[in-house]
């Protein structure tokens, strides 16, 4: 089956086209609330590249280049940056057609991590493809195929009549592809992404309107269904021991979070100082990544810290204003699957450097280090703000040819 068809109407052939282009990329084009998504992201990101080298300056100095970190992130930045712009000048309905080319190339690349030899090792987990120099995470491409590619086809199985999807109707393509990718994915080992994809899911899910039934009873199942995967792998069950009690392994379990709850405490209103970090010399594990939040604590202090949240909840305000103002399902649907996912995974990052959340390897959006995470963020981005664009008339309405769907199955 193939993707629906977005026509051009009539008025938009030849050199309409081209004026259609003028029109998206003029300055009138950008409504307030497209601009204040693009503010507060850009602001991220510059933290990010800042932050990145602040704590990332030790293990790189001592592996004899103290920039090479900060080179290779502002060298993703560059890339991700023209790649937001585009997006954002652009009729956000195009990814209906590149929705299920994304997905294969994600699901291709979650299965190559799973052949022998191909993969690059980290930290007892095989979540990176090296192709020449770049390092690629597939799992972070796939949180956008994923969201897109289910947001299209609910959008094409959307009845005719106006009324809600079915709970068949909304399942059967959902749950097989949670299915797949958390298998893809657990087999690396990595549970906090899985535990992503299924927040992405169950928020696509609700607002295309599962019963709220059921989206208790899945979380219900998917707690339970964590505590098990969390019993059955003794590194797991450390970590939750380290979580509870870890003042009982200040030196295995719990060094971790206690490093980090020190730094945060440690920075006090205003902080020590950019640059000043004294637990990014060897006391807090990977600061340039999962931990970059405890460097911004110690290094600019509770308001650094608040601030950094604030950021966040700006996202969180923006795009839920977006999905409330998008003139079609599938921009509702996928504005508000790219909030959940950017807050919701700087929530459970944020969370587990403060200990309310069990240490899930899960990185800060467009803060941490991670080319990939920064550049698939900055295109998520970009797509919420090319329909924060459309939701006010500022990209010219385009009309849609929907494929129906038989037999209710994807």
């Amino acid at each position: 089956m193939s993707p629906s068809r977005i026509d051009e109407p009539p008025a938009t052939a030849g050199r309409g086209r081209l004026a259609r282009l003028r029109h998206r990329w003029a300055p009138g084009a950008w409504t307030s609330d497209a601009t204040a998504l693009t503010v507060v992201t850009s602001v991220l990101v510059v933290l990010g590249l800042v932050m990145s080298f602040s704590a990332s300056f030790v293990p790189a100095a001592e592996a004899g280049d103290a920039f090479a970190i900060l080179r290779r992130q502002l060298t993703w930045a560059l890339v991700g940056i023209p790649a937001f712009w585009l997006v954002a000048s652009l009729d956000h309905r195009i990814w209906r057609r590149l929705a299920w080319p994304l997905l294969g190339v994600a699901l291709v690349g979650l299965v190559l991590l799973l052949v022998p030899g191909v993969g690059t090792e980290r930290y007892g987990s095989t979540r990176w493809l090296s192709v020449g120099p770049l390092t690629i995470q597939p799992s972070e491409i796939a949180k956008l195929a994923v969201l897109l590619w289910l947001a299209d086809v609910l959008e094409r199985k959307r009845p005719a009549d106006g009324q809600p999807h079915g709970v068949d109707h909304l399942l059967v393509p959902a749950l097989p592809l949670l299915a797949l990718v958390g298998v893809l994915t657990l087999a690396q080992p990595d549970l906090g992404t899985t535990i992503l994809f299924g927040v992405i899911v169950a928020a696509v899910l609700w607002i295309e309107g599962l019963p709220g039934r059921y989206v208790v009873g899945t979380g219900i199942v998917a707690i339970l269904s964590i505590g098990v995967l969390a019993a059955a792998a003794p590194y797991r069950l450390a970590r939750v021991r380290g979580w509870l009690w870890p003042e009982q392994y200040p030196l295995d379990e719990g060094f971790q979070l206690l490093q980090s709850l020190y730094a945060l405490g440690s920075g006090g209103w205003f902080g020590l100082g950019l640059g000043s970090s004294r637990g990014k010399w060897h006391f807090i594990p990977n600061p340039e990544t999962d931990f970059i939040f405890a460097v911004i604590g110690e290094e600019l202090g509770f308001v650094g810290a608040v601030g950094t949240l604030l950021l966040f909840t700006a996202l969180l305000y923006l795009g839920c204003k977006t999905a409330y103002a998008a003139t079609d399902g599938f921009g509702r649907t996928v504005s508000l699957a790219i909030t959940v996912w950017i807050v919701g995974q700087a929530l459970v990052n944020i969370g587990t450097v403060t200990g309310l959340l069990p240490i899930t390897g899960v990185t800060l959006p467009l803060v941490s280090v991670g080319g990939t995470s920064l550049v698939s963020s900055l295109v998520a981005l970009g797509i919420l703000v090319s329909i924060s664009r459309s939701g006010t008339g500022a990209i010219p309405a385009v009309r849609e040819r929907t494929t129906p769907m038989r037999g209710g199955s994807s």
